[in-house]
């Protein structure tokens, strides 16, 4: 089964960034639009940005001009770099990827990000 793998989390402090990475197993993702949602504790999953297969990016409102969303798809990785953090971005943030394998949406298992002086 395909499987989408979260890394580049961490603790950071208010102010500072992180890059994170969503790779594909064995599957490119050139076809498929990608994207980014977060949950923090005690909240509902927060969906934060998209791009599609040529680029096109969207952003919650929460995260626009703080993050961006790229996708490499010579590398089959997908990044959310994160900048100017807040300690109200903590949360697991998780990729997603839409009409993989017939599949309506996949996600991956979820990085932790840690904001905090």
């Amino acid at each position: 089964q395909v499987q989408l793998v979260e890394s580049g989390g961490g603790l950071v402090q208010p102010g500072g960034s992180l890059r994170l990475s969503c790779a594909a197993s064995e599957i490119g993702l050139r076809l498929h639009t990608m994207g980014w949602h977060r949950q923090a504790p005690g909240k509902q999953r927060e969906w934060l940005a998209a791009i599609s297969p040529n680029s096109n990016t969207n952003y919650a409102d929460s995260v626009k001009g703080r993050f961006t969303i790229s996708r490499d798809d010579a590398k089959n990785t997908v990044y959310l770099q994160m900048d100017t953090l807040k300690p109200e971005d903590t949360a697991v943030y998780y990729c997603y990827g839409d009409y993989i394998s017939g599949r309506r949406r996949t996600w991956g298992q979820g990085t932790q990000v840690t904001v905090s002086s």
